[in-house]
C-alpha cells in the first residue's frame, strides 16, 4: 500500500490527477498552510485572480417546520414563539425591494410548513416573475421538494416541472448536511437521506436545472466523513455536471439542542475550503459563505481555494437565529472593498456564473 505524502498530493495535483478519499483524509491532517498553498494553485488555474459575486437577497417565507434537527436553531412548531410566515404580498414586498436596485437573484427556502397549499408555492414563484421577470429565482433545497411531493401527492418530477412553470430558475444547496449514515441518525434523523438528496438534484439536473452543493461541519462528523460527502458529491457531478459551486457550511451551534458543542474555529473553515478544492477537481467554484465565517476568514478564504464571496444576502435569517455575529447583508460596494482589501479581482456574476458587465467605476 503506497503511503500518502504531502509530496505525492502536489505531484498528482500537478498532473492534473484526481486525489483519493485516502489522500483526502490525509489534508485533513496535513499543515494548513501547505493545504492552502497548493489549493490557492488551483483556484488561480481555474479561475485566476478574480473573486466572484452576486447581488441578491434571501426570503425565508417561514420557520414553521414539521421537522426537528438537533442542529437547527430557525425552526419552529406551529404556534410556538418566534413562528412566522409570510403572506404571498408580504413575501411579494420583501421581492420588491429589489427594484431600482443591481440585484439578479433572490433565493428563497423556509420550513417544511405543514398547512400551507401547494398553491401557495407555484404562486409566490409566480408572483415575484410577475414582478421582476429579471430575477433569477434561486428556491427550495431537496428537502423541501422532497416535503412538497409527499405533502401533495405528486412525484419529485411533477414537482419540479410544476415549480420550473411558476418561475423556478435553480435549487440550492441545502439540506446536504453530511451524507453519512452515522451522523444523519444523529443530527437530522427524520430529514430525507443522502442518498435521497443526491436523487434529487439529480433528477433537477436531468430537466436542465442548475444547483449549487454544501455540507455541514462543526458538529459531530469526522474527517472521513467530509471525505466521504465530498467524494459523493464529485461522483454526482461527474454523472450530471449541473452543480454550479460547492459550498462548506460552518455550524452554528446557539439556541440549538446541540448548543454544547463549541463553534469550531476559523482555522478548520479554511481546511474545509482548502480540501474541498483539492477533492472537487470537477467544480468549477468554490464558494465561501461569508455570513458563516465572518468577512474576515472570508477574505482569507480567497487565497485557500475559495473564488467566490456569495452576495449581498440583504437580509438573512437562519444563521443569524443560530448566533452568528456578521452582518444580516452587505452592500455592492462594502463586499467589492472586501474582495480587493484581499488582492483578488472583483466580478459581479449571475446565478450560474456568467460574469456581468461591470455596474461600478
Amino acid at each position: 500500500m503506497t503511503t500518502v505524502t504531502m509530496q505525492g498530493i502536489r505531484e498528482k495535483v500537478g498532473r492534473g490527477e484526481r486525489l483519493t478519499f485516502e489522500d483526502g483524509v490525509f489534508l485533513y491532517g496535513a499543515p494548513l498552510i501547505e493545504v492552502g498553498e497548493l489549493a490557492n494553485e488551483v483556484r488561480e488555474r481555474k479561475n485566476g485572480n478574480v473573486a466572484y459575486w452576486v447581488s441578491n437577497r434571501h426570503l425565508n417565507y417561514s420557520n414553521v417546520c414539521v421537522l426537528t434537527c438537533l442542529f437547527c436553531a430557525f425552526a419552529r412548531k406551529p404556534g410556538e414563539e418566534g413562528a412566522y410566515e409570510y403572506s404571498l404580498e408580504e413575501a411579494f414586498r420583501k421581492a420588491e425591494e429589489l427594484k431600482g436596485t443591481n440585484a439578479t437573484e433572490i433565493h428563497i427556502v423556509g420550513g417544511l410548513h405543514p398547512d400551507l397549499p401547494w398553491e401557495y408555492y407555484t404562486d409566490l414563484l409566480r408572483g415575484i416573475k410577475a414582478r421582476m421577470p429579471h430575477l433569477h429565482l434561486k428556491a427550495f433545497t431537496a428537502v423541501e421538494i422532497d416535503f412538497f411531493a409527499r405533502t401533495f401527492g405528486k412525484t419529485v418530477e411533477q414537482v419540479l416541472r410544476e415549480l420550473v412553470e411558476a418561475g423556478l430558475d435553480s435549487l440550492p444547496g441545502g439540506g446536504a448536511e453530511m451524507f453519512s449514515e452515522r451522523v444523519r441518525k444523529k443530527v437530522c434523523k427524520f430529514k430525507i437521506t443522502g442518498d435521497e438528496w443526491k436523487s434529487i438534484h439529480r433528477a433537477a439536473h436531468g430537466l436542465g436545472l442548475r444547483s449549487t452543493a454544501t455540507m455541514l461541519y462543526g458538529h459531530i462528523e469526522t474527517p472521513a466523513d467530509c471525505v466521504d460527502h465530498m467524494l459523493q458529491l464529485r461522483e454526482l457531478q461527474d454523472e450530471t455536471g449541473g452543480f454550479t459551486a460547492f459550498i462548506p457550511l460552518l455550524f452554528h451551534p446557539e439556541n440549538s439542542l446541540l448548543s454544547h458543542i463549541r463553534k469550531s474555529s476559523g482555522l478548520l473553515d479554511l481546511r474545509h475550503i482548502a480540501v474541498s478544492r483539492l477533492l472537487l477537481d470537477n467544480f468549477a467554484h468554490i464558494k465561501v459563505y461569508w455570513i458563516m465565517t465572518g468577512t474576515r476568514v472570508a477574505q482569507v478564504a480567497l487565497s485557500f481555494g475559495a473564488d467566490d464571496m456569495d452576495g449581498t444576502v440583504r437580509e438573512e435569517k437562519i444563521t443569524h437565529m443560530a448566533g452568528a455575529t456578521s452582518p444580516q447583508g452587505l452592500t455592492e460596494d462594502d463586499l467589492m472593498a472586501l474582495i480587493r482589501e484581499a488582492r483578488r479581482e472583483p466580478v459581479q456574476r449571475d446565478t450560474v456564473y456568467r460574469s456581468l458587465e461591470a455596474v461600478h467605476a
